[in-house]
């Protein structure tokens, strides 16, 4: 009561609370190797054979699991390899991933998908090593729009880093290695919708340590 009657006298508004809810980071098992785990699909946006995805053993994975999903395939250049976790959903809050850039002529790296609708409809943010920039996108009805971009990011391949995105209602901000390198607003998808895993074309890439924290109004 006195804690109310406090904010009233002062003239602030009560602001609503936010609770993280945080789940255990999604790592991979040696008794995966080889196959596509449960619980993940994979997807494509464009036509073309590719998105691959099986899981890899890997000693230098950031989690110490041993082992890592990767996407094994040299797909065309138009084509986008996706890997969705299916029972996540997303609205706002952060998401991140460790990333290794394997392989890739055409395009390397990769990153994060989330507000996932379906497989041509959702937003994405990459670092590709070849070309040495951060993007963040918005995919609509299979077409790409770039929403940023951070250039002259100079990665090693075969090296890891951990991509992040935080969003807030249209405010997106995109992370490099805990640093802050791109800002964004957009709506084009305001409710939640799935959290995935990004490469383009012949990307062959590692990823581990996935972690989601999805905030929401109590």
């Amino acid at each position: 009561m006195t804690r109310f009657l406090c904010i009233a006298l002062l003239g602030v508004m009560p602001m609503l609370a936010i609770a993280a809810d945080d789940k255990p980071a999604v790592t991979f098992k040696k008794d995966d190797v080889g196959k596509l785990p449960a619980g993940w699909t994979a997807a494509k946006t464009g036509t073309g054979e590719g998105s691959v995805w099986k899981v890899v053993a890997d000693a230098t994975a950031p989690s110490k699991a041993g082992h890592v999903l990767a996407q094994t395939a040299a797909g065309p250049k138009p084509l986008f390899n996706l890997c969705i976790l299916n029972d996540s959903s997303f609205q706002d809050g952060e998401i991140s991933v460790a990333f290794k850039s394997v392989k890739g002529q055409i395009d390397q790296g990769g990153g994060i998908v989330w507000r996932y609708q379906d497989a041509d409809n959702y937003y994405v943010a990459r670092m590709n090593p070849l070309e040495d920039n951060y993007r963040v996108y918005k995919v609509v009805a299979g077409k790409r729009a770039q929403l940023g971009t951070k250039e002259e990011i100079k990665l090693a391949e075969n090296t890891w880093h951990t991509v992040k995105i935080k969003h807030i209602g249209s405010q997106i901000e995109c992370w490099l290695d805990d640093k802050k390198v791109l800002d964004a607003k957009d709506d084009a998808f305001a409710k939640a919708g799935k959290v995935g895993l990004w490469t383009k074309a012949d990307a062959q890439t590692y990823f581990d340590n996935l972690q989601i924290s999805a905030q929401g109004k109590k």
